[in-house]
């Protein structure tokens, strides 16, 4: 296990990402992926927008939006652990460019 994802795990201890997939969602223009807080599977969507306020040279369709998720993400990890950790009662969280 590598320091960030150490770091990443202090901040929620049970939340952790040992799923790499992810998708693009069209619908939610958004790309999804998972982190796992013990047995429960929680639902993480990054949007466009936060994809590009990170990675503002990124191209705005699924191949450029994908490459920018997987360029950052530690960060988007990070992130998403933050998030869950102020309130783990949803299913799903949503990062938008706020959240970055």
């Amino acid at each position: 296990m590598s320091s960030r994802n150490t770091a990443i795990e202090s901040i929620s201890m049970a939340l952790n990402f040992p799923n790499v997939s992810r998708s693009f969602l069209p619908s939610r223009g958004a790309v999804q992926f998972w982190g796992h807080d013990g047995s429960l599977e929680i639902s993480f969507f990054v949007t466009q927008d936060a994809l590009k306020r990170i990675q503002s040279d990124a191209q705005n369709d699924e191949t450029g939006l994908l490459r920018a998720f997987d360029l950052n993400r530690a960060t988007i990890h990070e992130n998403a652990a933050k998030i869950y950790s102020r309130s783990r009662v949803e299913s799903s969280y949503e990062l938008t460019a706020a959240s970055f």
